[in-house]
């Protein structure tokens, strides 16, 4: 059996690792899950909103992070509790949040793809993106799924049925063999070459469409707060990937430091993809009962779009 067990006996730092992992988790998932629920419940309220691929992509982008943070407070507290749970659940429920982890990142490039066909082909994106939107989610997650089962089935058959139901207190994971490592990373590393030259290419169309329009400058900044918040999630998965299980307190120090770079990202993802959308911002506000501050913010946007330059808008 190819799980953390095997090679690391238990102790005691093992569970406070364990315990603040799932303490730092249930954190994120109150603030995460509150977020989302105020931006589902307010692009469910607006039709057009919920017509528009982008905000179907980011409603599913933060339902996916609080999903994966709930998931990773059971996970982590069935450690820290040595609750002696069977071998099978924990598999289950680890199996699950990895899932939900890559489909956060999945989304991730969805959303840039969408941004980039936005920008730089707005015809095309209007019909495309309308009619084939529900299709390629599905599509993704029988992508995570079918792999994630298949790497489940190739690991899982080293272990005989008895084990499979018997306690483990220390709740080990799966998906931690080299075949599995190694589609991780063809799979980060894939995703993560779509967002960035869908950015790219973004970033040029800004640069073409008017340098000193500040409705440009406020687009490439977004891209920019993107990419560093995609840093946080991308560069500790791929550092988690290619260590694999490895014992020691350096390994651990190592593990919770990039765990807190992790959950850092999570935690930003319903501010940078959700709360920084303009539009969102005054459906927000109206629905706050702050019109008089949302009504001088659109004067002021309104006053500084008219000393604008006639350059098209990025």
């Amino acid at each position: 059996m190819n799980s953390s067990s095997e090679r690391c006996n238990i102790s005691d730092w093992l569970g406070l690792e364990a315990t603040a992992k799932a303490s730092v988790y249930a954190v994120i998932f109150c603030f995460a899950t509150g977020l989302t629920v105020l931006i589902v419940a307010t692009v469910a309220q607006s039709l057009k909103m919920r017509g528009e691929a982008r905000y179907l992509l980011l409603c599913h982008h933060l339902l996916c992070v609080s999903s994966y943070c709930g998931l990773g407070v059971v996970f982590q507290g069935m450690r820290a509790l040595r609750a002696g749970s069977p071998l099978l659940l924990c598999w289950l429920v680890f199996g699950v949040q990895l899932s939900l982890g890559e489909g956060i990142l999945f989304t991730l490039a969805l959303m840039a793809a969408h941004t980039y066909l936005v920008i730089c082909w707005p015809l095309r994106s209007l019909s495309l993106g309308n009619a084939v939107k529900s299709r390629v989610l599905a599509g993704t997650w029988l992508v995570i799924i079918l792999k994630n089962v298949c790497l489940f089935l190739l690991e899982g058959t080293s272990v005989s049925p008895v084990a499979v139901f018997s306690s483990e207190p220390q709740c080990p994971v799966i998906l931690n063999g080299v075949p599995a490592r190694a589609s991780g990373l063809v799979l980060q590393v894939l995703l993560l070459s779509v967002i960035l030259v869908s950015y790219s290419l973004i970033y040029q169309e800004g640069r073409r469409a008017g340098h000193f329009s500040r409705s440009n400058v406020k687009a490439r900044k977004t891209v920019l707060i993107h990419l560093a918040q995609m840093g946080l999630h991308v560069i500790p998965t791929l550092i988690f990937i290619g260590l694999g299980k490895v014992c020691g307190k350096f390994y651990f120090a190592l593990n919770l430091t990039l765990f807190g770079a992790f959950v850092l990202a999570q935690c930003c993802s319903p501010l940078v993809y959700g709360l920084w959308n303009r539009e969102l911002q005054s459906r927000l506000c109206r629905r706050m009962d702050c019109q008089p501050w949302c009504g001088a913010r659109s004067r002021e946007e309104e006053q500084q779009t008219s000393n604008l330059n006639k350059t098209p808008p990025f």
